[in-house]
């Protein structure tokens, strides 16, 4: 089964995950416009339902799944169907790119940050956001794995994997934050972000294409 399905059948749960855990939600939101660039043209890749490419005015968003497109459409992204392995832009195309939990969900992460290395103009700027396996919420989702209709076939990476990933494929001149320190059920008001990696389960990076 692609690690897409379980995105196109219960959608409705997905997007209201964002809602049940709004203080989560939003402390990760804040990390990633930490290190977001406010300028240029930029490109959600695997987009989801938009909750993170809306609000931080990500103008294009590209996924596999056309249920959770739909959303991203209403909140006011420009949509794509395709996968992150082979994006269908031109090389060069985009001032930045995002993905957000994104990673775990490729069936070939080397190849996705390859087709963001493409995309990018010289000097644009790849954000990549997940959850750190070796976190606190990284190794509770490693445990129940096999229960989570999303997380069951995914890929977790830690910090350092996701690192040697983004060298390998020729990034540079990676800058690290962190949040979600706790539990998403103790997660009860927006969490102040942290430097670096090793602390938060949350961890976002920003890297430069050279």
């Amino acid at each position: 089964m692609p690690k897409s399905a379980p995105f196109k059948t219960h959608h409705r749960r997905y997007d209201a995950w964002f809602m049940r855990y709004m203080a989560a939600y939003q402390s990760e939101l804040l990390a990633v416009r930490a290190l977001l660039p406010w300028h240029g043209l930029g490109l959600a890749i695997g987009v989801g339902t938009g909750r993170f490419a809306a609000p931080l005015g990500v103008q294009i968003g590209i996924d596999p799944s056309r249920e959770v497109l739909d959303y991203a459409e209403k909140r006011g992204v420009s949509v794509a169907q395709g996968i992150a392995e082979a994006l269908p832009f031109s090389d060069n195309s985009f001032g930045y790119a995002l993905c957000v939990t994104t990673i775990c969900f490729v069936d070939d992460a080397t190849a996705m940050l390859a087709e963001a290395y493409r995309v990018l103009k010289p000097g644009g700027e790849l954000v990549i956001g997940f959850i750190d396996r070796t976190s606190h919420l990284g190794q509770h989702y490693l445990t129940h794995q096999a229960e989570n209709v999303f997380y069951r076939d995914a890929t977790f990476y830690s910090s350092d994997e996701v690192e040697q990933l983004l060298h390998d494929t020729g990034f540079t001149d990676l800058t690290w934050v962190q949040t979600l320190s706790k539990t998403l059920a103790e997660t009860k008001e927006i969490e102040p972000l942290r430097s670096g990696f090793g602390r938060g389960a949350f961890v976002a990076v920003k890297a430069n294409r050279p």
